[in-house]
């Protein structure tokens, strides 16, 4: 990793810059399978799949044998760690539920406002050199609590056409209600128009490489929203001289193994302990079987020094990371001061692994930068919130007018009649 000394203000940009391409980059790749999906449903996701994934298969649709066969596979442990894990996902998502806002704005006005489930939701989940299961719990859970009718998941098939049984396990532990072997660019765009295997959604969740965060966003352009742009995994974690560096460093490289595309960061106030981070980084790098990735996202990831907590503050709210990890004496400047990140993990015993799997909070995260206008996916992902109103007589002689007025400085008529008619009448 990269150390870098007291990094002046106006390079912070260049210094902090992630190892992503630009939209540019690949929008082309993108546009061109999004109109042929369009143009020609199943045959074009049945062409992508057999150039990206390298398999062709007869039907993209999980069968409730394939499930039940992937459930067998499944060890009993690993079971049960998983539905502890969907427990806790469930009792944080469950207490996100919020009842119906009323009141009366005006004597006779009454307004409301209550939540309704999107009906129809696509859930992508990365498959590739590591199938994230735990990403069906975090995605499916709380869709299930919000009440969503149907439940899609998409993800891509291994060389022998199926899913991870994991995941599949985890599918029907968590109500999916439709599984697809469909993965990548072609799976959003399959979510997006609808083809004869694939329905179409009105809202599109989950993480992947750079070309579903793309997809993700073309989307957008045909009417289908998305849960946010979340691209690369990340994570940056700020420690003092008090902070543990072998622990540090695990959680380094719990981020740097997701992908060679992962960014690292570490902002101290200690150069003894970033120098300790770095020995201990070479120490753990050298036994990962997943060495190979995770060294390519280090040579791409930071040590940085800083002098004081105001600048180190300073600086992590400008990268705004998906995953902050906070290891100081002065833990509540940083967690009562940050504005910009997608979750926060304070304390020598949280680890950035536990928000992935198992502590109940939501690990799909915005990355590069979007923590600064996005949330985190919450209960509320899956809901719409719609207002009501109600006017008595009374409430429409009591606000009549300054509608009228209003309508009439605007120019609209027609809106003022709407009013006017109804004023006579009652008068």
């Amino acid at each position: 990793m990269k150390i870098i000394n007291n990094p002046n203000k106006e390079s912070w940009t260049d210094v902090l810059r992630r190892p992503t391409q630009t939209v540019g980059d690949i929008e082309d790749t993108v546009t061109q399978i999004f109109k042929e999906v369009a143009k020609d449903g199943d045959t074009a996701i049945k062409k992508y799949t057999n150039k990206f994934d390298a398999v062709t298969l007869d039907s993209t649709i999980v069968t409730p044998d394939e499930i039940a066969q992937a459930v067998q596979k499944v060890p009993e442990k690993l079971k049960e760690a998983i539905k502890q894990a969907k427990a806790n996902i469930d009792a944080f998502h469950t207490a996100q539920k919020t009842s119906r806002i009323e009141i009366e704005t005006s004597k006779g006005v009454k307004c409301w406002q209550e939540k309704r489930p999107i009906q129809k939701v696509g859930l992508y989940i990365p498959g590739g050199t590591a199938p994230l299961f735990s990403t069906v719990l975090m995605l499916a859970v709380p869709a299930q609590i919000a009440g969503c009718k149907e439940i899609v998941l998409c993800s891509p098939p291994n060389r022998k056409g199926e899913l991870s049984p994991e995941i599949l396990f985890a599918a029907q532990l968590c109500g999916v209600t439709k599984i697809i072997k469909v993965g990548g660019i072609q799976a959003i765009a399959g979510l997006t128009f609808g083809t004869e295997s694939i329905p179409k959604v009105y809202k599109i969740f989950g993480p992947g490489n750079q070309f579903v965060t793309v997809a993700k966003q073309l989307a957008t352009k045909y009417g289908v929203s998305i849960d946010m742009p979340a691209g690369p995994s990340e994570l940056l974690v700020v420690a003092d001289e008090n902070a543990n560096a072998a622990y540090i460093a695990s959680d380094l490289l719990s981020q740097a193994e997701h992908g060679t595309d992962s960014q690292v960061i570490l902002v101290s106030t200690s150069e003894a302990l970033i120098a300790d981070v770095s020995n201990e980084i070479e120490k753990q790098i050298a036994v990962l079987p997943r060495k190979a990735i995770a060294e390519k996202a280090i040579a791409n990831s930071k040590l940085i020094y800083v002098e004081n907590d105001a600048i180190a503050l300073d600086m992590i709210d400008e990268y705004g990371p998906e995953h902050f990890i906070v290891c100081c004496k002065n833990e509540d400047l940083y967690v009562n001061g940050i504005s910009n990140a997608g979750s926060v993990f304070i304390g020598d015993y949280t680890p950035e692994s536990a928000g992935d799997y198992a502590s109940g909070t939501n690990h799909t995260l915005p990355t590069n930068g979007f923590s600064k206008a996005y949330s985190g996916v919450n209960l509320d992902s899956f809901m719409k919130s719609m207002t009501f109103q109600k006017i008595s007589k009374q409430g429409l002689l009591n606000i009549g007018e300054t509608i009228e007025l209003m309508a009439e400085a605007e120019g609209l008529q027609a809106h003022k009649n709407a009013v006017t008619i109804r004023l006579k009448d009652l008068k």
